[in-house]
């Protein structure tokens, strides 16, 4: 409000800032006349003099408005700013002189300015426009530093420190530096570079090292540690807030370059360090040209696009321009808030919300018909392993028979690329849920054969915050006082946080030929001991004292670690270096076809165990519970190693996801 007020006010005073500039142009042009002289003009020229002032300024004031100078606002003026003036100058300089030695008319020659006169009216002119508003904006500062506004005097400032004096850490500094209104006081960099060291950013000095925070913070009453690392890795951050921890002191982090690209936030948003920062992992860099190329002014069809997956989708698709955006999804509040967020966030694109259950065929012609899809991302599926353990038929009717459905249907309406988000659960299943996304995978191989659209799936590990996620019942339970349930000390798994995972699907779907399984770089295993561990340190508590943590045993249809072995023999490579193509064995239609034919009677009959013989029987890397017990069948040692020796004789990823 108090912006708003002090804005009207200075629109109140241009008058007075076009009167001020007047005066200097004027103020120049008299003093060049006076320096050409020597201070002493002819009277003659006196006359001259006062008939070509007001059309000299008229000229130099046009030349500003057509250079944009009057839209910088002073406050803010800077040396980019510089380009503004310097380009008046240029025109009005350049229009003079033509008048001078191009245009010979008798009529104009009292507007003939001596090419002398000029350049130094121009020189002198423009810098003393460029000083007026170099001054003001020192007043202003001036008069923010020392608080004139009795608003602003009453924030008491933390004394801070940054850590990074790099390209995140100086944009910090710059913004933070000689506001009133900023909460840090800054009192120095820390950085590893020791080339910085002893050196200032924006006025203010790196002090030492990352292992002279505890003395600085000691000698300098440090309240706040606050992380500026443009690319740091997850071991340096969670090494710095160990540092933090022992002295200690609050550590807070400035967004990713990665958040601040998208346009989330801005540099000076600093916030609380969160578990998706100690993953360390660089931000996606994508090939736009091809996205531009894939989604542009295409009708986009999204399936489960309420989902933590399909809802980072559709954000990430309208960066792209798609002609219209097809928003699918069963979940009444779920379509209602991603249609809300648009609305909010993107209000030009054009988004169609359709409640629809992508195993209704009725419906799906329905929108087909009437939208015409052109490219499909299909997220909507059952993930939960232990409920669609218990839920076998409804895993199998849901992420099998739908997917199959859509896809035919996406092929009969001549859509022209149908993406299928897997996981790395369809490597090795032990679940009936791995093993419905693996046999959804080879369903649209089979559909790829068929039809002239373009399918191909794309597999990723657990994404950081979806739904059902680890790190969201990690949240609960440490908002409610513990303990935090983990299954085993040993187990791992992949994490990608849903931005990443999100565009990588995109990039892998514009990628795409047609039938292939595209598999993503998922980086490090992470211990889900260590994940529950610094969750609840991030939360300002210490884990097995404030939080206690519980070991549960591991769950019906669960690994102990996600299989995801990434080398260059048995992936290919693509365009992009996260992404790869797996080379998996694959089926005929008519064996795809059988495998169908026999889980619908599975299916038909509600029979959870026929269900898992199917697949055990089907799928040779398959290793799932035929009761349901969470225990692998008897035969899975020899099953497990006729299932490697199979895949690698193929030259096969069967253990990649």
């Amino acid at each position: 409000m108090e912006n708003r007020l002090e804005d009207r006010f200075w629109y109140l005073r241009r008058p007075v800032q076009l009167l001020a500039d007047v005066a200097i142009l004027s103020s120049a042009f008299w003093f060049a006349y006076l320096l050409r002289f020597d201070f002493n003009i002819p009277e003659y020229y006196v006359t001259i003099a006062l008939n070509q002032l007001p059309f000299v300024v008229f000229i130099q004031f046009a030349s500003l408005f057509i250079a944009g100078a009057y839209s910088i606002i002073w406050r803010y003026v800077s040396l980019g700013d510089i380009k503004a003036f310097l380009k008046a100058a240029l025109i009005s300089g350049i229009i003079l002189m033509i008048i001078r030695l191009v245009i010979n008319a008798e009529r104009i020659s009292m507007w003939q300015v001596p090419l002398s006169i000029i350049l130094m009216t121009t020189i002198f002119g423009f810098a003393g426009l460029l000083g007026l508003r170099v001054l003001r904006r020192f007043v202003y500062e001036v008069s923010e530093k020392r608080g004139f506004s009795l608003a602003k005097r009453r924030i008491k400032k933390k004394p801070a420190l940054l850590v990074g004096a790099g390209r995140i850490g100086a944009a910090l500094a710059k913004e933070m530096v000689g506001r009133a209104d900023a909460e840090l006081d800054i009192r120095g960099f820390v950085d590893d570079e020791r080339r910085k060291q002893g050196g200032s950013v924006s006025g203010i000095k790196v002090l030492g090292g990352t292992n002279d925070l505890a003395r600085l913070v000691s000698e300098l009453s440090i309240e706040e540690v606050v992380l500026a690392i443009g690319k740091a890795q997850g071991k340096d951050i969670r090494r710095i807030l160990d540092i933090c921890r022992t002295i200690p002191v609050k550590a807070q982090i400035v967004p990713s370059l990665n958040e601040i690209a998208h346009g989330r936030v801005s540099v000076s948003r600093i916030r609380d360090v969160q578990i998706e920062d100690l993953l360390g992992r660089e931000p996606v860099q994508l090939d736009d040209r091809n996205l531009h190329d894939f989604l542009n002014e295409k009708v986009v069809m999204i399936t489960g696009a309420g989902g933590s997956i399909g809802s980072e989708l559709v954000r990430q698709i309208t960066n792209y321009k798609p002609r219209q955006i097809l928003l699918v999804e069963r979940a009444e509040y779920f379509l209602f808030r991603i249609e809300q967020e648009l609305s909010l966030d993107f209000p030009d694109v054009d988004k169609v919300p359709l409640i629809a259950d992508v195993g209704d065929e009725a419906r799906l012609i329905e929108i087909f018909s009437e939208y015409k899809p052109e490219v499909i991302f299909h997220a909507a599926a059952h993930k939960h392993v232990p409920l669609m353990e218990k839920n076998a038929a409804e895993a199998v009717k849901n992420n099998v028979f739908a997917t199959r459905l859509l896809g035919e249907t996406a092929g009969r309406f001549g859509v022209k690329d149908f993406v299928l988000i897997s996981t790395d659960k369809a490597v090795n299943p032990t679940s009936v849920m791995g093993a419905s996304k693996r046999i959804a995978e080879l369903v649209i191989q089979s559909l790829d054969g068929q039809f002239s659209t373009n399918y191909v799936a794309v597999r990723f590990g657990n994404v950081l915050g979806s739904a059902g996620s680890v790190v969201p019942i990690f949240k609960q339970q440490i908002a409610r006082g513990g303990p935090v349930t983990v299954t085993d000390k040993e187990m791992t798994r992949y994490f990608m946080t849903i931005p990443e995972a999100s565009q990588l699907v995109l990039q892998a779907g514009a990628l795409g030929k047609g039938g292939e399984i595209f598999i993503l770089d998922m980086g490090a295993p992470v211990k889900i001991l260590d994940l529950a561990e610094d969750m609840i340190r991030l939360s300002g508590l210490e884990p097995y004292e404030e939080i206690d943590i519980r070991f549960t045993g591991i769950r019906e249809g669960e690994k102990m670690f996600e299989e995801l072995e990434i080398t260059g023999e048995i992936l290919l490579k693509t365009g992009h270096p996260k992404i790869f193509i797996g080379k998996l064995a694959t089926y005929s239609v008519e064996e795809v076809d059988r495998i169908l034919n026999e889980l619908g009677t599975g299916v038909k009959a509600n029979s959870s165990k026929r269900i898992r013989s199917i697949i055990n029987a089907s799928l040779p890397e398959a290793s799932i519970s035929e009761q349901g017990t969470g225990d692998p069948p008897a035969e899975f040692g020899v099953k497990e190693k006729r299932s490697r020796a199979a895949t690698e004789d193929l030259g096969t990823a069967g253990n990649i996801s």
